[in-house]
């Protein structure tokens, strides 16, 4: 995670995200570097901008709730129209003791 961190503080400081550059982020921060994760996390960010992922990881979070509530609607509907047909009912026999 900390390489993670790393590199998102070097991309808003418009720094290369590189290996080197990680590893003294990572030191800076007082942990101990591990060469083999900081290679791994350079090699795999090379030519990604940051910025538009993160863009478009808020635009998942913002739509993804929205999604959820479908169903809940659906069952909101599902249990007014159970209520309504027990209204209904109770209703029709209201009126059945008026004559019963």
């Amino acid at each position: 995670m900390e390489y993670i961190y790393a590199a998102l503080l070097l991309d808003a400081a418009g720094k290369e995200i590189s290996e080197a550059n990680l590893v003294s982020v990572v030191k800076a921060a007082g942990v101990n570097p591990d060469e083999a994760m900081a290679k791994s996390v350079a090699s795999s960010l090379k030519g990604v901008n940051i910025k538009d992922v993160i863009k478009n990881a808020q635009n998942v979070q913002v739509a993804a709730p929205a999604q959820a509530a479908a169903p809940e609607a659906k069952a909101e509907k599902k249990a007014e129209a159970a209520e309504e047909k027990v209204s209904e009912e109770q209703a029709a026999g209201g009126l059945a003791s008026l004559f019963g």
